[in-house]
């Protein structure tokens, strides 16, 4: 006897570019992802780039983590070792658990594309509130590497032996 074919779940993503420099129309990475996610049959929940300030990040991040319509996040930018990046410092404090596999997994990943430059990558995840929140950097193919390597399967409630979908509706009935 088969297992029934689990149904597809929509999920509702917000993106968020973190930049010192791009616009909205700049920000190809930002396009890229959101994008990719609707192709999928996701639905972008909003957009919004921002400068890399950690409580600028904070405060949309937050503001997300809250509605309950939103169940995961997407960040770009800010992962790197220059001054002004600050994602990781701007969001762990957030995470309510982090996702230690997602930056090893993208990190391994990305080895094959960049080489060893792959270890200046601090590229995170972790859940708040039941929302996943996921970091990359800021380069358009690095989105791609996360989104086609990681995200997309996990994304999709279809993929076995599991994926997110579950832990982003699990403990918060309210993200149906």
């Amino acid at each position: 006897m088969s297992k029934p074919i689990a149904k597809f779940i929509p999920l509702n993503i917000a993106v968020l570019c973190v930049s010192d420099s791009r616009t909205l129309e700049q920000d190809t990475s930002g396009q890229y992802l959101a994008d990719s996610l609707t192709a999928a049959g996701h639905h972008l929940a909003d957009r919004q780039i921002i400068t890399d300030d950690i409580y600028q990040i904070r405060a949309v991040i937050s503001g997300w983590i809250a509605d309950p319509k939103i169940h995961a996040v997407i960040t770009t930018g800010g992962t790197g070792f220059f001054i002004r990046d600050s994602m990781p410092e701007a969001v762990t404090v957030l995470f309510d658990k982090s996702i230690d596999g997602f930056g090893e997994m993208f990190r391994l990943i990305s080895k094959d594309d960049i080489g060893m430059s792959t270890i200046q990558s601090r590229a995170i995840a972790g859940m708040a509130n039941s929302t996943g929140i996921f970091c990359l950097p800021g380069s358009t193919g690095a989105c791609r590497t996360g989104w086609e390597d990681i995200l997309k399967a996990q994304f999709d409630s279809r993929t076995r032996p599991c994926n997110f979908v579950p832990h982003f509706m699990r403990s918060n009935p309210s993200h149906d």
